[in-house]
């Protein structure tokens, strides 16, 4: 007679373009939508943010890949050129030298003990970051550009307060 086991095994695969979450348990397989990778939902932050119409003017942006794989070769550059662990995905300059720090996260990953340490250690230099939740790419659009005209928003007013002083 066969053996049956209790076992659940995971993986997200392509199916048709799209990402797939294959969960197989006491050899019943489903199949459910998976959430989006980082990369995508950052990528798709950057594309929307670039259309806003102050971009250029009143912000900028550039975008970190810390989390990339990389072989020994590849890690000992990025270290030696001044990449670090846990460096926030996003860095937004504001006009009147403001700068404003995006996180991502899909769903509910949680950061890691570089990003911890590191966010901890940007906050007591007087920097906070800004952790993104987002499900889809556009969830993650559109809560990068909502931040970023809030930030626009609270700059217009402390540059207007600096100039009337």
């Amino acid at each position: 007679m066969p053996r049956t086991t209790n076992r659940t095994t995971t993986q997200t695969i392509r199916i048709n373009g799209a990402r797939v979450r294959l969960v197989t348990k006491n050899g019943k397989v489903t199949a459910t939508p998976a959430l989006p990778l980082e990369s995508d939902c950052q990528a798709a932050q950057v594309r929307a943010l670039k259309a806003m119409p102050e971009y250029g003017r009143q912000f900028l942006l550039a975008g970190d890949q810390n989390a990339a794989k990389r072989g020994p070769r590849a890690q000992a550059i990025a270290l030696a050129t001044g990449m670090a662990a846990g460096d926030p995905d996003l860095r937004i300059y504001m006009a009147g030298g403001w700068l404003r720090l995006i996180e991502n996260k899909v769903g509910r990953g949680r950061l890691s003990h570089a990003q911890v340490e590191r966010h901890a250690a940007l906050a007591r230099l007087g920097h906070t970051v800004t952790v993104v939740r987002a499900t889809s790419p556009d969830d993650a659009a559109a809560q990068a550009v909502a931040l970023v005209r809030g930030w626009l928003a609270a700059n217009d007013g402390e540059n207007k307060l600096q100039k009337s002083a």
